[in-house]
Parts: C-alpha cells; sequence; structure tokens
C-alpha cells in the first residue's frame, strides 16, 4: 500500500511503499489520531525503515489502494 503525504509550504509530496499485509483501517485510525494531536506522525516502509512526519507541517495524507493495481506494459489500460 502506498501513502502519500502533502507538506506545507512545500511543493513536494512525500510517498511511503508500506509492506502489502499493512491494515488499510488501523492505518487511517493511526493517521486520524496523530493528526488530531501534535507531535510526529511515524511509519515504517516495506523495507523497515522508520519514517517521522511532523503532524504541524502535513497538508493532507492520501492513500493507496490496499493492493497494488498497477498495470505494466502494452496491455496497460
Amino acid at each position: 500500500m502506498e501513502i502519500r503525504i502533502g507538506i506545507v509550504q512545500s511543493m513536494k509530496e512525500l510517498d511511503v511503499e508500506l509492506p502489502a499485509e499493512t491494515d488499510r483501517d488501523a492505518l487511517m485510525r493511526d493517521v486520524e489520531a496523530a493528526l488530531a494531536g501534535e507531535g510526529v506522525l511515524w511509519l515504517t516502509d516495506r523495507r523497515g525503515r522508520r519514517v517521522g512526519v511532523p503532524v504541524a507541517r502535513i497538508a493532507y495524507v492520501e492513500l493507496g489502494p490496499a493492493h497494488s493495481e498497477r498495470v505494466v506494459g502494452f496491455g496497460a489500460v
């Protein structure tokens, strides 16, 4: 699953590829809880690296599909 985070006053977005077994609903609850408070939103990517984003700097959060639906090649629609 992919999560994209927009950063306040920045043209760039932070893209984090999460493990395939990540529970989408639990992730949404974690993001909502972090945004309700202050501090840092911590995520662990599919390689085990920890990524921290200061909650005060988050402009938006976009969650990708739970499973990869990307099609590569000439047959892509």
